[in-house]
């Protein structure tokens, strides 16, 4: 049998992580991001697929789609403004957590505000990409 799945999605100038603004999102890039959190993912006994793109259709394309138990997403910019996005998370029927790198509460005002949150099951805010990694906790422990 298997391992069930977590999905782990990244919208918008994630893939730029480690390079674009480290002073905020940190020096870790994508790639290592995603390499760690599949081996943690196999400690918790569950198998990590990740996917990243700019284009919010591809995002709900994905997640609608998905064979995985639950996901963690962290919509960036598609935060503030992608109701669409929204309304995937909120039909999905599987949880999802929304992950910042930033805190997105103090920062500049129109990111204060997320569409995403009120149809998540949990948001993680302001820990860098550890965020991610307790994400993944509490996911795993819905998808196991």
């Amino acid at each position: 049998m298997s391992a069930p799945k977590v999905l782990v999605l990244n919208g918008p100038n994630l893939d730029r992580l480690g390079s674009r603004q480290p002073d905020i999102y940190g020096s870790t890039t994508l790639a290592e991001l995603e390499e760690g959190l599949r081996a943690r993912g196999r400690d918790l006994g569950v198998e990590v697929e990740c996917f990243q793109s700019p284009d919010p259709a591809a995002l709900i394309d994905r997640l609608l789609s998905t064979d995985a138990r639950a996901a963690i997403l962290n919509a960036a910019s598609l935060t503030h403004y992608s109701q669409a996005l929204h309304d995937a998370v909120a039909g999905c029927g599987i949880p999802v957590y929304e992950v910042h790198i930033s805190n997105i509460y103090a920062r500049e005002p129109y990111r204060r505000h997320s569409l995403i949150s009120p149809a998540a099951r949990g948001a993680i805010v302001g820990l860098g990409v550890r965020g991610y990694y307790v994400a993944l906790e509490a996911a795993a422990e819905e998808a196991r």
